[in-house]
Formats: C-alpha cells, structure tokens, sequence
C-alpha cells in the first residue's frame, strides 16, 4: 500500500501538470481528453496493482481542488472508473484493452453527464443535444484514441514497481 501511495504522487503530479498544460488544449470541438481517468482506469486495471482507490481518492480530491467543479464530483467520478476497472479485471481480464476501452467509454460518460446534470442544476442551463454533440462525444473520442498508449505506459510501469515474481 506504501508503494502505490508513493507512486501515485508523482505520477498523479506529473500527469495532471501534462493534463494542464498540453492535454487540455488538445481540443476536438469542445471536447478534450482526459489524462487522469485514463491513468487510474489502466491502473486498475492491471492485476498485479495494488491501491488502485488510494490513486482514485487522491485524483479526485486535487482535481476538485484545482477545477472549477467541485470535488465531490471529481471524487465520485474518479472512484467509478477505479471501481469498474477493478470490476472488469475479474471478468475480462483476457482482453486488457478491451476492458480498458469499455471502462474509458463508461467513466468519460458518467464524467460528463455529472458535470452536466451539475452545471445544469447550479449554473447554466445548455441543451443536451449540444452538450452531447460538441462535447461529450469529441471528449469520448479523444480518451479512447489516448487509452492504448496510457494503457501501455501504466502496465509498464505497474511491471517495474511490482514485479513478476520469478519461477524456480
């Protein structure tokens, strides 16, 4: 558990500086992708990862604290695609990047429509069609053209910092 919580800050840190600074002005439309989500869905994802809601927890909270969006939303969102990667690991775990394509289409929507359903109910009302059109859809595209090379990058770090254990 010590492990996964000192990995998590730096690789949290370092993806949500990238996350600001490059990813999010990569823009389809409205929609952009979203570099945390990915992380934590191919993390959990992996077999041998261990504290997999410690990195869901810690995302959400700084990603509360530095969005516009409370963090409630960032939270419970976060601990979604943590909980559906942990899901699918018991039943898909023959195909990795199926299940990591079925939990970055899941987590991208309930993303979404929570920050619609809160900005809707405390902010601005906007159309759902719109919403869906310009935003949520280029958004789901953008997450799923990224979530080969995260899932790539995450289970290599996964095989470093847990390593196989060798056969005698």
């Amino acid at each position: 558990m010590r492990r996964a919580i000192l990995v998590a800050i730096p690789v949290l840190g370092v993806a949500y500086l990238l996350q600001t600074a490059i990813i999010g002005r990569m823009m389809l439309l409205s929609g952009n992708a979203d570099l945390i989500l990915l992380i934590l869905a191919a993390w959990g994802l992996q077999e041998r990862s261990r504290g997999a809601w410690v990195w869901g927890i810690a995302a959400g909270l700084f990603a509360g604290l530095v969005s516009g969006i409370p963090w409630y939303i960032y939270l419970a969102g976060y601990l979604i695609v943590v909980g559906a990667a942990r899901l699918l690991v018991k039943r898909i775990w023959q195909a990795p990047l199926l299940a990591m394509f079925a939990v970055t289409l899941i987590g991208t929507l309930e993303m979404l429509i929570m920050m619609y359903v809160y900005r809707t109910l405390f902010q601005v009302s906007l159309p759902f069609s719109g919403v869906f059109s310009q935003i949520i859809l280029p958004s789901v595209l953008l997450n799923l053209l990224l979530a080969i090379p995260v899932h790539s990058l995450v289970r290599d770090l996964v095989d470093r910092v847990y390593p196989a254990e060798v056969m005698a």
